[in-house]
């Protein structure tokens, strides 16, 4: 008897060209969150604007259908966290989910008062020049950081200038953390990275308690800062060794929680309407660009990549036709000695 064929799953529709706003949950990487979202929007066709670590929740932008095409723009938008900072114990990852490195020395964490604390944010505050975490994506002759160090090899990035616009204190308190005991720590390490060691061997590890402290932060920063990065120099800074508890993104650019929601909300919204609901093209741009109301003029010249008359804005800028539509972005540029808007993209192609 012939078994018969697994029937595939069914396909929801295509959702519509637009954003969504995802509240990332832990645990979840972002390519993880964009798989499921292939499948909310029945599209292959999504992107996001700008990586959350795993163990990070909170805003996460993504672009479905022609939306993907403005995330590049998200990506470099200033952001918005908050975060809580553990004083006393350094890891290899610059957060919880790295292996411990250092701890603090006798009387190091006590030593530390608001004063002092203060001190050192100013320090990070600002426009600094800042070394990104070891283990993150950029790469390093062709290779990401991340998988350099997860190969055993050193890796030292260059400072970059980044700027840290906002970075205050909700709340200092005293906390215990459970750190491996030393006389442990290098065996189970030569343990934990033979792959013929006995299970054994490796584990569990033994640790003890230490005093730490724990600091609730909220920092604005520019594209390309590590909040990983601010633990780490903050703690440095102070003697202790630091790194990162919690992280939880509320903004991105012109997206925050207020406009975001989980992956069982949108879900639970596509089940009940059929298709998953996006956030326009138009209604994106106006979150993203300054907008420039087009006549029909524009709109067919545009549709056609012609230069139009310039936006009187360095940055780049929506154009948006009489009926509300998303037609191309413009940049103002010079040519042949006169001043013009050029068409970086054009999503209204004329027919």
């Amino acid at each position: 008897m012939i078994s018969p064929t697994p029937q595939a799953p069914v396909r929801r529709p295509t959702a519509a060209d637009g954003f969504v706003v995802v509240d990332k949950p832990a645990g979840w990487t972002s390519h993880d969150v964009v798989g499921r979202m292939r499948r909310l929007a029945g599209t292959r066709k999504v992107g996001h604007a700008g990586t959350l670590d795993p163990m990070a929740t909170g805003v996460l932008v993504l672009g479905i259908g022609k939306a993907t095409r403005l995330l590049t723009y998200v990506v470099g938008a200033d952001k918005d966290y908050e975060a809580t900072i553990r004083l006393g114990v350094a890891t290899t990852t610059d957060d919880a989910e790295g292996t411990v490195v250092s701890v603090a020395g006798t009387g190091a964490v006590e030593r530390v008062d608001r004063t002092a604390l203060d001190a050192a944010i100013a320090q990070l505050t600002g426009d600094i020049l800042q070394v990104p975490t070891s283990v993150s994506a950029i790469k390093v002759d062709g290779k990401r950081a991340y998988a350099r160090v997860r190969a055993g090899e050193e890796v030292a990035l260059q400072a970059r200038p980044v700027t840290v616009s906002c970075f205050d204190v909700l709340d200092v308190r005293p906390v215990t953390a459970a750190v491996p005991d030393a006389d442990a720590v290098g065996s189970y390490e030569v343990a934990a990275q033979d792959p013929d060691a006995e299970p054994s061997t490796v584990g569990p590890v033994e640790t003890r308690d230490i005093p730490a402290i724990d600091v609730d932060v909220r920092v604005t920063v520019s594209s390309g800062t590590y909040v990983r990065a601010l633990a780490r120099d903050l703690g440095a800074a102070l003697g202790t060794g630091g790194h990162l508890t919690a992280l939880r993104r509320t903004r991105v650019g012109g997206y925050d929680l207020a406009g975001a929601r989980t992956l069982e909300q949108m879900e639970a919204q596509a089940d009940a309407d059929g298709t998953l609901a996006t956030l326009p093209l138009a209604a994106a741009a106006r979150s993203t660009f300054p907008v420039r109301e087009l006549d029909e003029v524009e709109v067919r010249a545009l549709g056609y990549g012609q230069w139009v008359e310039p936006t009187g804005r360095p940055e780049v800028v929506a154009a948006l036709s009489p009926s509300g539509v998303l037609v191309a972005l413009l940049e103002d540029t010079r040519r042949r000695g006169e001043n013009l808007a050029r068409p970086v993209l054009v999503l209204a192609p004329a027919t």
